[in-house]
């Protein structure tokens, strides 16, 4: 199981890359959406959590990006935000996201969500 974690705040996505280790799961780190779309261009994930309020292209950009490219239409897509919002919630789950985790994210939190989309048994 291969990650990618897509975050501007670099203790946000080095906290969550812990603790998906500490979970036995690993997952490279994007530290904005630049990076990402180098990334995303030679490696197709397992799993992608994205972070949607960033500088620039924005992580609904990239969402909607990531359910166009045939490739990585099916990499299941974990939207880590602060915004608790209803509006924000329907929005990414229309989208195309299989959930969202609020920020700041549990360990009890990610494992549920990492099992509720298959991630972890």
């Amino acid at each position: 199981m291969d990650g990618l974690i897509i975050d501007d705040n670099r203790s946000m996505a080095d906290s969550l890359q812990k603790m998906l280790g500490m979970l036995g799961v690993s997952a490279r780190v994007a530290y904005g959406s630049s990076p990402a779309m180098s990334v995303l261009g030679s490696f197709v994930p397992d799993f992608i959590c994205l972070d949607i309020n960033m500088p620039g292209v924005d992580g609904m950009e990239i969402l909607a990006y990531l359910k166009r490219e045939p490739r990585l239409m099916k990499v299941p897509v974990i939207v880590v935000t602060s915004d608790d919002q209803p509006e924000t919630r329907q929005r990414v789950l229309k989208g195309g996201a299989q959930a969202i985790l609020i920020k700041p994210a549990t360990m009890d939190i990610l494992e549920d969500t990492l099992k509720k989309i298959g991630i972890l048994e």
